[in-house]
């Protein structure tokens, strides 16, 4: 039954009148008449008694009244407190880069918004993060890539993400001024799963320049991939945001090359089915406005 049919009822018992009631709610007194008739077939009693210009409760009515303006009272509580609290929760997909160096600030500001949510980051493979979004198990996905092609899903660019080679302070390469593909030809690389975006772009380019890629290691995520390049002499692509620290401070060597082929975008990904709780809705903007 439509909340609309039990604020009419509460607005006709108040105001004794449908008339009154009519002006109110800025209705024609016929759309009135026809909610409360609705209401008086679904419950299969006659809930007002109709007397000279005026309308009074029948003992069903009175009882309905109780709790009608109980029923209506709790919707408003309900709707206060989801928008005021934002309880529940929401989960995001995205890769272990994003997790741990973009993602934790606006986590944090999130949960001072609303301190009644809980936020789920899932950490997986690209493929496997766009699936579990269009199934429905992710409110989100936030990946890089530059050219998502699933048309099932709504994506957003937010910005572009660069991408930095690195090595240790001592490797050869670091003392160069500017670095060519053909300087990398001995280069011994330490790389993420095969998988990844960026390794997927950055072996392309140099198969097309005929430089081998040798693989020195594989690692699973990026503070393993930093450690053993600062600890060895292996060199390594990935997102700067996930090196800006370490080269701050030393440990790590920025490499002076750049190349249109490896650049990333952050995507944001939904369902267009998506429902967008205020709290999601909130999310997302932080992500959007993000520096």
């Amino acid at each position: 039954m439509d909340l609309t049919y039990f604020h009419t009822f509460r607005e006709v018992a108040h105001r004794k009148s449908f008339t009154r009631a009519a002006e109110e709610l800025g209705y024609a007194q016929s759309s009135v008449t026809a909610q409360i008739q609705k209401l008086e077939k679904a419950y299969d009693t006659q809930l007002f008694e109709r007397f000279g210009k005026g309308v009074r409760l029948t003992s069903s009515g009175e009882e309905l009244l109780k709790l009608t303006v109980q029923m209506l009272d709790l919707f408003d509580e309900s709707k206060e407190k989801l928008r005021t609290e934002g309880g529940g929760t929401i989960s995001v997909g995205t890769m272990d880069s994003l997790a741990a160096y973009f993602l934790p600030p606006l986590v944090q500001q999130l949960r001072k918004q609303y301190e009644g949510l809980s936020i789920r980051l899932w950490t997986d493979r690209e493929d496997l993060l766009v699936q579990r979004v269009k199934e429905g198990d992710l409110d989100i996905g936030l990946i890089l890539d530059n050219e998502p092609e699933d048309p099932a899903l709504h994506w957003q660019t937010v910005r572009e993400e660069p991408l930095v080679l690195i090595a240790g302070p001592g490797h050869p390469l670091a003392d160069r001024e500017i670095i060519r593909l053909q300087d990398l030809y001995d280069a011994e690389w330490i790389l993420p799963e095969e998988t990844c975006n960026y390794r997927v772009m950055l072996e392309k380019l140099l198969k097309q320049h005929g430089i081998p890629c040798r693989l020195g290691l594989e690692l699973g995520n990026p503070e393993a991939i930093k450690r053993c390049v600062m600890a060895g002499s292996g060199i390594s692509l990935l997102p700067r945001m996930a090196a800006d620290d370490e080269i701050r401070r030393g440990l790590l060597a920025p490499l002076p090359f750049n190349h249109p082929d490896l650049r990333l975008s952050l995507q944001l990904m939904t369902h267009p089915k998506k429902w967008i709780s205020r709290a999601l809705g909130d999310f997302i903007e932080l992500v959007k406005k993000s520096p």
